[in-house]
């Protein structure tokens, strides 16, 4: 991965709205998202995740051993709908529920329960690879269509985040469970990286699962939960170069009061565990955002930088460039701002409405060059 040399490279965390019409074949709506955050500026592009089907049902579809079956009373299909918050916001997730709603934005299409459970019966098999497959070759042609791009990547889940959405009923310890599910994902990641592409692995079970255990952890015990998780994700990446993985990880998109989220400092040094050369993280919203001044304690590991966000998926609100410049310094002026690349708390396609996602990415991007003439030009 390029690092900011020079000036203060930008990306975002991967969902973004479609642009072409809804007609247009699958490489003309890819090539005119990366058309779009080309123009805007931005250094290192994704194709925008909208269209390529890969969402926690299709793995637990595709998955041999996984069957899906009706809920049971009381049962819930993901295991982010059982958490500590919701019990103390009752009235809240209630309303949420009852319109489907998670992120509250104009035109959002509903969004239930699952009627349904995924559930592992039998050894996990992947057999996912033709759909990664073909999003690499579709993103690809994509870019040749737009000229190309200064760099471009993929997505894929974590072995600790899908746990949250196929649950074990065959394998006898979690261990053996969430291994299997990293070994199931192990041709997914390197069909990326032989793509040419960046891969970004989607964690946020990383930090989102601490509100998901009841009754509540200790943090040994939850530290545990995690390093276990990060060694099934090393598993799965074994061979595969750190200067080609990002790992992104978040407190959940949802917009919700997220007062239980973990502290960043409870586990940053378990960050750094992970195989990965760069790490994306929410620090633009209003519960994280006080955050950056941990790195003044934290030292970065040498060839590693950071991706914090500096606008926000929480908010309609678009970040004023100055403020992001601002955020950008603030990490800049403790690691070095070779180190820092600007990102957002999360992907921003349907979390927010469509128009306000590109007027953050643009601001985004004017705020990095604003950070950038401040921290080369003196």
């Amino acid at each position: 991965m390029k690092r900011s040399e020079g000036s203060i490279r930008t990306t975002h965390a991967g969902r973004l709205p479609p642009v072409a019409p809804a007609d247009a074949d699958v490489t003309r709506q890819v090539a005119e998202v990366v058309r779009k955050q080309v123009q805007i500026g931005l250094s290192c592009v994704g194709d925008g995740e909208f269209w390529n089907g890969r969402n926690f049902h299709y793995y637990a579809q595709q998955f041999g051993g996984v069957t899906a079956r009706p809920l049971k009373e009381g049962e819930r299909g993901s295991g982010r709908e059982a958490t500590r918050e919701r019990d103390r916001f009752p009235k809240l997730y209630a309303d949420m529920d009852r319109v489907g709603t998670m992120f509250c934005v104009p035109g959002e299409e509903p969004r239930f329960s699952p009627p349904s459970k995924m559930v592992v019966t039998g050894p996990i098999k992947g057999r996912a690879t033709d759909a990664i497959r073909r999003e690499v070759a579709i993103f690809a042609e994509a870019l040749k269509v737009v000229g190309g791009a200064e760099e471009a990547f993929i997505c894929v889940f974590a072995p600790g985040w899908l746990d949250h959405h196929i649950f074990n009923a065959y394998y006898a310890t979690d261990e053996e469970f969430v291994f299997a599910i990293a070994d199931a994902m192990r041709e997914e990641y390197r069909a990326v990286v032989d793509g040419g592409f960046i891969l970004q692995i989607d964690d946020p079970g990383f930090v989102t699962s601490w509100d998901m255990i009841k009754p509540e952890p200790t943090l040994a015990e939850y530290r545990r939960y995690l390093k276990l998780r990060i060694d099934a994700l090393n598993h799965a990446l074994d061979g595969i170069p750190e200067d080609k993985v990002r790992h992104h990880f978040c407190w959940g998109s949802w917009h919700g009061a997220h007062i239980h989220d973990l502290p960043l400092k409870d586990v940053i040094d378990l960050v750094f565990a992970v195989r990965a050369q760069a790490y994306s993280f929410e620090a633009g919203n209003v519960r994280h955002q006080h955050e950056w001044s941990l790195w003044r304690d934290v030292k970065l590991p040498d060839g590693k930088f950071i991706v914090p966000g500096v606008v926000s998926h929480a908010t309609n609100l678009v970040e004023h460039p100055e403020l992001i410049a601002q955020r950008i310094k603030n990490f800049a002026d403790i690691v070095g701002p070779e180190n820092v690349i600007a990102g957002t708390d999360c992907g921003l396609g349907s979390r927010l409405h469509e128009d306000l996602v590109w007027a953050k990415l643009s601001a985004l991007a004017e705020g990095a060059r604003l950070a950038s003439r401040a921290l080369w030009v003196r």
